[in-house]
């Protein structure tokens, strides 16, 4: 009775013509397509006005049942109601029975988008889809004709998917070659079976493979080569060259036997995954191999993600949340929750800078033990190398990741401070005051790690990730937008009177500071360090621009990171087991995460000008010595010498603590020599910490 009151209603309201038009811009036509001008994209890259009689008549068959007459599914079906659609076009008297005929003929062919309208972000989507239907719900996420403006960037997601995806991969080629997918036995009398087989496997792509991958059924080795063949009777090889990889670890760090030749790992019908030969690879090939080679590959068992963002905006520019969508929708940049160790320890460092500390503070790198109450033993953590370099630096414990000297730093400063400011960044919602945290042993997400970076790159004001720039509703009215700052004159309805010369209005920039920007530049000074001297020294090597970052590696290796920027851009890379265990004896962040983040920075920053860090009024730089971190104006340096940063003016900002000083900036910097801070006196911990709990090896 409600639905033929509302019939009524809607029949007096509008038009025939008119409820015609809304429902077909309403209707689900299938591939996820919500309206027809939406289908003809979807099915045939067209707009309405280009659609032929046929494809008119494919989308006008599917209201009825989209799933039964999806052509990629069910061709016959669908052939058969298209037809009879244009069939009931001629009884309509819409076409004349010579175009139903002509019509008939043309079988169904559909057509995907050009790769220069689309960009592939199956993690990035996903994670949007999540958030719209947290916001207004499914209804109005698949129905309301919501047009959404995402944040992502197509070229860093491509270079990031790519970057990481090689990351995995090396890794996985280290832990040897597993074995074919499966094994079909010997051809028979069917010479079609195995060719059927293949492709049902492929058509169901529960191996997940990527554009470039295919799978082959080996029919033939020898010393040389493994003989392939692929669905299409095309054939092909897998040289010896290409296989030096392949042989298997017993155990951590121990490798098995050297391939010498195919037959030792493959035999005839063993279902195979292939790939393009490298350049490298290319190399080791004679000319006629390489027209007919083919690299043996496998899906790395590793997973984890790269994510990254604007530190000025906290747009997500790119999220990679694994090795391949298809197989699962666990995004591990914002779904895995895994342990950062030493990535954690510019945090910490934080904390000390905001309570006393400089970079030129030196401590005891030296064994430590902390009670953990009655009747359990001390915790004594480990440094990586099992090794104590005596008194040194922050700068110097920072860039050689020295852990002894990281809890000693938490005692002194006591490991509230530490808790304060992990909340303070948003790395953590609720953190236990126990001393292990200090080395990353509590658990957070990639995008928050990246995020925490993020906002020391943007001199301390709070950012918050975004993936949705703005959200217009079916009537072209905007009902979100990330940027949410006020600009009274931004939006002028008239240029009448507007000063041609005027500079252009800026809107007031009233973002928290999460610390001082003082603070925050001599964590990104010694931040670069880490990646010059340090355990990132790597990334100085091959990236040509300047970069600042750190690695992270926790017990056993189970979980690897590294997060860095440029002045304009951040980048996070995690990696690890889905299910924790260890990746190996040696392997940590800079072995296994570190390359990720080299291989997309160099991608992203090929036309970007190297240009400095950004160096915030209140800060003098000073020449001293590397590594007793005097200035040798003082005394004669006996080693590298280096800037370094100190503050000068007023106090240290610390949000709750101390307030905000508005003296005029330009009296700051008239301050000749900053204050030289000496190492404040070592303290016995807060007398209410818990006892800690976890144990000492995270680097």
């Amino acid at each position: 009775m409600k639905e033929a009151i509302l019939a009524m209603r809607i029949s007096r309201t509008y038009s025939k013509d008119k409820i015609l038009e809304l429902y077909l811009n309403e209707i689900y036509l299938g591939e996820g397509a919500y309206g027809v001008a939406a289908a003809a994209q979807k099915y045939f890259n067209k707009s309405m006005d280009e659609l032929t009689i046929e494809e008119a008549a494919l989308l006008a068959s599917q209201p009825k049942a989209p799933a039964l007459y999806d052509p990629r599914k069910n061709y016959a079906m669908a052939l058969e109601r298209r037809n009879w659609v244009i069939e009931r076009m001629r009884e309509g008297g819409y076409i004349t029975a010579d175009e139903v005929a002509e019509a008939q003929k043309i079988p169904i062919t559909l057509r995907n988008r050009d790769n220069t309208e689309i960009a592939r972000a199956d993690f990035f989507s996903e994670e949007v889809r999540r958030q719209l239907s947290d916001m207004y719900g499914a209804n109005a996420l698949y129905e309301g004709g919501l047009v959404v403006k995402t944040t992502l960037n197509p070229d860093l997601q491509k270079y990031a998917d790519r970057a990481l995806r090689k990351a995995l991969i090396e890794y996985d080629r280290r832990r040897g070659y597993r074995g074919a997918l499966t094994h079909l036995p010997a051809l028979g009398a069917k010479a079609d079976d195995w060719r059927e087989r293949l492709i049902r496997l492929e058509h169901d792509n529960a191996y997940q493979l990527l554009e470039n991958q295919k799978l082959a059924l080996v029919t033939a080795t020898d010393d040389r080569k493994a003989i392939i063949i692929f669905d299409n009777d095309n054939q092909g090889i897998v040289p010896a060259a290409v296989l030096k990889w392949t042989r298997r670890v017993i155990t951590d760090g121990q490798l098995g036997a050297e391939v010498k030749k195919p037959s030792d790992i493959l035999k005839v019908g063993d279902v195979i995954i292939v790939g393009p030969v490298t350049p490298e690879e290319k190399k080791l090939l004679t000319s006629a191999e390489e027209k007919r080679s083919w690299d043996l590959e496998q899906i790395p068992e590793v997973n984890g993600a790269l994510l990254v963002l604007d530190p000025h905006t906290g747009r997500v520019l790119a999220m990679s949340g694994g090795y391949a969508y298809g197989g699962t929708e666990f995004n591990r940049a914002t779904q895995a929750r895994r342990q950062p160790g030493s990535s954690f320890k510019p945090f910490v460092y934080t904390a000390g800078l905001e309570n006393g500390f400089t970079p030129t503070t030196v401590l005891l790198d030296g064994p430590v033990e902390i009670s953990q109450g009655p009747g359990l033993p001390d915790w004594a953590p480990q440094n990586y190398h099992d090794d104590y370099l005596g008194p040194i630096t922050m700068r110097t414990a920072l860039e050689k990741s020295r852990n002894t000297w990281t809890v000693r730093l938490a005692q002194v400063i006591g490991i509230n401070k530490v808790v304060g400011v992990g909340k303070r960044f948003g790395i953590y919602d609720e953190l236990p005051a126990e001393f292990s945290i200090v080395l990353g042993a509590a658990e957070t997400t990639l995008i928050r790690l990246t995020n925490a970076y993020g906002i020391i790159d943007n001199g301390g004001k709070r950012i918050m990730p975004s993936l949705i720039e703005r959200i217009d509703d079916r009537h072209g009215h905007t009902i979100y937008r990330r940027d949410s700052r006020i600009c009274d004159k931004c939006e002028l309805a008239t240029l009448d009177g507007l000063d041609p010369n005027a500079p252009p209005p800026i809107p007031a920039d009233d973002r928290e500071e999460i610390i001082d920007p003082r603070i925050a530049f001599q964590m990104i000074s010694m931040l670069e360090g880490v990646t010059i001297r340090g355990t990132g020294a790597r990334a100085h090597l091959e990236i040509k621009n300047i970069v600042a970052g750190k690695t992270g590696t926790t017990n056993d290796s189970r979980d690897t990171w590294f997060v860095g920027f440029t002045p304009d851009l951040v980048a996070g890379v995690f990696i690890g087991y889905d299910t924790p265990r260890t990746l190996g004896k040696k392997e940590t962040g800079a072995s296994v995460a570190l390359p990720a983040f080299i291989d997309f920075m160099k991608s992203a920053l090929t036309d970007v000008p190297n240009t400095p860090f950004r160096q915030p009024r209140g800060i003098q730089l000073i020449k001293v010595d590397l590594t007793t971190g005097i200035p040798i104006a003082a005394v004669p340096p006996t080693g590298p010498v280096i800037d370094e940063a100190f503050i000068t003016g007023s106090q240290i900002y610390i949000p709750g603590v101390t307030q905000r000083n508005n003296d005029n900036e330009e009296s700051q910097s008239e301050i000749p020599l900053p204050v030289l801070n000496s190492p404040p006196p070592v303290s016995v911990p807060d007398q209410d910490s818990p006892p800690i709990m976890g144990t000492g090896g995270l680097y």
